[in-house]
């Protein structure tokens, strides 16, 4: 994963709740077994309309590709499991989602795929969203190791969220779960080693 320390961006406001993981990602489009090429079916039913022409009243078909910040509604990412729901936001080119809260399951896939979700209670919410109604080119910075967040002209000010330190320790140095168990591999083999109760267990390959 790419590592994520700040991010300074423009935001998408997409004000709605309960958006669920059949409207990030439809389940026809669920085939591709790689990460990349969803982004393009992103939201598709409600992007496009039957002929597949761009609906001109759509967010994501009105804003510039520079904007990688999501703001959207509560209980964003409810449904099904599917990880590819994560993957087409972050194919699309989002880095950072914002809401009051979250599905558990979609939070937990978008923090493993480089997706970094931060909840904020209702009242600054509503003010990211009267903010940005009024000020279409405001931006926000993203801090994940100080986790705070406020906007880059000083309208909003620095606000703190808090992240998993596990999933916050992967994102900043770039780790996935396999590679994060790798970088301490020596340390398993000391435990392994010191452990009588892992001592009738096959070791783990020691490193060169």
């Amino acid at each position: 994963m790419q590592k994520f320390l700040t991010l300074q961006s423009g935001l998408v406001a997409f004000p709605e709740e309960n958006t669920d993981t059949d409207q990030i990602i439809p389940a026809r489009f669920l085939k591709a077994t790689g990460r990349t090429g969803f982004g393009k079916n992103l939201f598709y039913d409600r992007r496009y309309d039957s002929s597949g022409n761009p609906r001109p009243d759509f967010i994501l078909n009105i804003t510039s590709p520079d904007k990688n910040i999501l703001l959207t509604g509560k209980n964003f990412g409810c449904g099904s499991s599917r990880e590819h729901a994560a993957w087409a936001l972050y194919d699309f080119g989002f880095r950072v989602v914002i809401s009051e809260s979250f599905a558990d399951i979609f939070r937990n896939n978008a923090l493993n795929n480089g997706l970094l979700t931060i909840e904020l209670p209702a009242e600054v919410i509503s003010l990211l969203f009267r903010q940005s109604a009024s000020n279409p080119d405001l931006k926000l910075k993203v801090d994940l190791e100080k986790e705070n967040i406020c906007s880059v002209d000083g309208a909003i000010a620095p606000t703190a969220f808090h992240t998993d330190a596990y999933k916050r320790h992967c994102l900043i140095n770039g780790l996935d779960d396999i590679t994060y168990l790798t970088s301490i591999q020596e340390e398993i083999v000391r435990y392994e080693q010191s452990s009588k109760y892992l001592q009738f267990l096959s070791p783990l390959t020691h490193p060169a």
